[in-house]
């Protein structure tokens, strides 16, 4: 709990000042004001989060964390937790959605097993880091998903991970995961959190049918209900509810923040990340972008709630971080009308007539 303490104690405000000075610079681009839409926003928030007026991009990290759920047992998915360590070793040899756009762009690739029930770290897959809090987490129908001991050690493997991506020079970063049964995990978590209905988030995942959405609904129903008492706090939340994955993602957007780091946050369960993160630190959400909204249950209605506009909407709902390095590249692609664009005056263009 030390570190997190740290941590929640070394984040500041946004820079007001950066936010302006970027805003000047865009003003003198050679093109009508404000006609990059969004993606001026997209420059003066990066600036106000970096504290850097010149907007400066050095770099972009993945951070994806993967671990099981015990919820999985209750037949809450259409595929089985053997395909949670099948795609940690995909995703680390280069073959998944998420590998492939993260060597595209030249992006960092951490992967993480914080919890995959399989364990593989005596024979380490290539491309994988191994800082495992367990073999998966319990079944929160029959009590509470991990302990506090163990949320709080998740939260720290998210903050350790970017503390690493700002080290090795990243000055923006994205959260993505794998694991059977997360999206349940992540309803549950955001109909707590929110007092939305679990119909009104639930989810197909993986391609569940009609009866097992019914049945998933059903289990999200009872989790709130026997966890109730636990959604006043974000810690207590994802001990009841949550996934070792998604609290190492809540920890990365919690150190992003302290380390001046825009975060994007992928898709359906990367928000319910985000979500124990804002509910831990207040206000932590300025220093968040929504990459996409997800085709995943009502991700549209939490980011409506969030209060925030997610950067694309491609019917995805892959997860991985899929979403949010597309989301990163459309940052960065701002930053570099920002960085190359000419000014009227370096241009010999006439600015516009008062």
């Amino acid at each position: 709990m030390k570190l997190l303490r740290e941590i929640i104690a070394a984040i500041r405000p946004l820079d007001v000042d950066a936010e302006r000075g970027a805003s000047a610079r865009l003003e003198m681009l050679t093109k009508p004001s404000g006609s990059l839409g969004y993606l001026e926003d997209y420059v003066r928030r990066y600036a106000a989060i970096r504290h850097d007026s010149a907007a400066r991009f050095g770099g972009g990290a993945l951070m994806v964390f993967v671990g099981d759920h015990g919820v999985a047992d209750a037949a809450v998915s259409a595929y089985p937790k053997a395909v949670t360590v099948e795609m940690l070793r995909n995703i680390g040899a280069g073959g998944a959605a998420i590998s492939v756009l993260a060597r595209s762009f030249s992006y960092r690739l951490l992967v993480t097993d914080v919890g995959v029930e399989t364990d593989t770290s005596s024979q380490p897959l290539p491309g994988v880091r191994y800082r495992r809090v367990g073999a998966g987490t319990c079944n929160f129908l029959e009590g509470p998903a991990m302990s506090l001991e163990d949320a709080s050690r998740a939260l720290e493997i998210g903050i350790e991970t970017t503390h690493e991506a700002t080290a090795g020079g990243a000055t923006l970063v994205g959260v993505g995961e794998m694991g059977i049964g997360n999206s349940t995990s992540a309803a549950a978590i955001l109909c707590g959190l929110s007092g939305l209905e679990a119909r009104r988030l639930v989810g197909h995942g993986t391609g569940l049918d009609d009866a097992g959405w019914e049945r998933k609904v059903g289990v999200v129903e009872a989790a709130l209900q026997l966890h109730r008492k636990s959604f006043d706090d974000g810690i207590q939340t994802l001990a009841a509810v949550g996934g070792f994955e998604i609290g190492a993602m809540a920890g990365a957007c919690l150190a992003a923040a302290a380390n001046k780091l825009p975060v994007v946050i992928d898709g359906f369960i990367a928000t319910a990340a985000a979500a124990i993160a804002e509910k831990i630190c207040p206000g932590l959400s300025s220093y968040m972008f929504f990459g996409h909204r997800s085709a995943e249950g009502g991700h549209s209605l939490v980011l409506e709630l969030l209060g925030a506009r997610p950067i694309l909407d491609l019917g995805m709902r892959l997860g991985e971080g899929t979403g949010a390095a597309l989301a990163m590249k459309t940052i960065e692609s701002a930053l570099a009308l920002f960085h190359g664009m000419a000014t009227f005056a370096s241009a010999g263009v006439s600015g516009k007539v008062e």
